[in-house]
């Protein structure tokens, strides 16, 4: 899956869960990534993150940095 699609997707979830604020909506977005992503989204996106996370939305980027944290290289 291209980048572009992940970072769309990433910032949808991110919208839906902005709701429930700055500090928990990024902990819910990663939440959702860890649950219904393939392994294979997750660490694509957590590639484009690395290279600069262009597009990502502010909670989104925050999402894949605490979802990096879990992820295995």
């Amino acid at each position: 899956m291209s980048p572009d699609k992940l970072v769309r997707m990433a910032n949808q979830i991110a919208l839906f869960f902005a709701a429930q604020g700055a500090d928990a909506a990024p902990e819910a977005v990663a939440t959702h990534l860890r649950q219904f992503w393939d392994p294979r989204m997750r660490r694509a996106i957590l590639a484009h993150a690395e290279g600069g996370g262009a597009g990502l939305s502010p909670i989104a980027a925050a999402a894949v940095a605490r979802l990096a944290v879990d992820e295995p290289a």
